[in-house]
């Protein structure tokens, strides 16, 4: 018998399964200082020690970004190992912030299952849960993905897709205890604007774009000890559908939000990921570009300090976004657009 993990495919998910994740992480400021250099990350908070004092924090946060990633590296071994790939997100919130030192695990729930009409691949949901060593949840959301079967004759389960919510509850936002707005320093965080200057409906071209080499996505990748074959392996991935290794999703979210510092400055905690779709194939040598639009200004009762904003970040490859390239009619994409993110952050007021 191997003692070898092949993962598992669409045929090893049951509904209600639960799964408790290896390997514990521990993030420190190491962590945190390759994750700037990786995706050139530039908020304040997250920054700087000072700074994040200065507004009611112990010390600066881990980026929120690195929490989920982490959190979403833990699960790869038993979700996703044999993906072809990670299709879209809901109901995420972030719950207590992480710091250096802190230690993080994770458990998940498979929620749905359907069988692709190929009979080759299936789509799986669940649920994941992360936690610190404290018991505190850090983190929790629904995403699914497209998984390949072991044996292409194995019956089909009965077909189970879940209900998901279009946006996190209010109630599941969680400003940061103690904020204190009167230390906030618009010269320091890059930008003058705050909540009341955002308006629904307005677009922000991010203006600037990352070029990806085939190094920084796959470090970033290791970073999260995801494991997914698609993201390392060219020796099976050149035979494969592209012929080359896919950048991880998750890689072009922190690109598209350390971008959106151009416009969104002061946007210095994502508070929820209300949904998210990965919409076209990255590779190295892409330039990733975004633009934002303001879908709603939330108002956070009890925190006067703070106000929430809902936003669509939409990033492309190798196109700027002076037109802001989107959805046509049909609702179809363009070939250059690889995210459609439906997020929450929260920004002084």
């Amino acid at each position: 018998m191997t003692k070898t993990n092949p993962g598992n495919f669409f045929e090893d998910f049951r509904i209600g399964q639960e799964i408790r994740h290896a390997t514990p992480r521990t993030l420190t400021e190491g962590d945190a200082a390759l994750y700037t250099a990786l995706t050139g990350s530039r908020f304040a908070v997250q920054s700087s020690d000072a700074f994040a004092q200065a507004v009611g924090f112990a010390r600066a946060p881990l980026d929120d970004l690195l929490v989920f990633h982490t959190v979403f590296g833990t699960t790869v071994p038993d979700i996703s190992l044999n993906a072809v790939a990670n299709l879209g997100y809901a109901d995420c919130a972030f719950g207590a912030p992480v710091w250096p030192g802190d230690s993080l695990t994770a458990r998940s729930e498979v929620l749905g299952l359907r069988e692709n009409a190929n009979g080759r691949t299936g789509i799986v949901w669940v649920r994941t849960t992360g936690e610190n060593q404290r018991g505190e949840t850090v983190l929790g959301y629904v995403r699914w993905v497209m998984v390949r079967k072991r044996d292409t004759s194995a019956p089909a389960p009965e077909p189970a897709v879940p209900d998901l919510l279009k946006t996190v509850a209010a109630e599941k936002l969680t400003p940061p205890a103690g904020f204190d707005a009167a230390g906030w320093d618009d010269a320091l965080s890059g930008e003058a604007w705050r909540w009341g200057d955002y308006t629904p409906g307005e677009k922000i071209d991010h203006v600037d774009g990352m070029t990806i080499e085939e190094a920084e996505h796959a470090t970033a990748t290791r970073l999260y000890q995801n494991t997914a074959k698609v993201h390392f392996n060219q020796h099976t991935e050149g035979q494969g559908r592209f012929g080359r290794r896919l950048v991880y999703g998750g890689h072009i979210i922190s690109l598209a939000r350390a971008l959106s510092f151009n416009g969104l400055a002061n946007a210095f905690r994502i508070a929820a990921i209300d949904g998210g779709r990965h919409v076209n194939p990255v590779f190295a040598g892409d330039t990733i570009y975004a633009w934002s639009e303001v879908v709603g200004r939330i108002e956070l009762p009890g925190h006067a300090a703070l106000g929430a904003l809902r936003l669509r970040t939409v990033a492309v490859k190798d196109t700027p976004c002076a037109g802001f390239p989107d959805r046509d009619a049909e609702g179809r994409y363009p070939e250059s657009v690889v995210l459609d993110l439906d997020y929450t952050v929260l920004v002084p007021r």
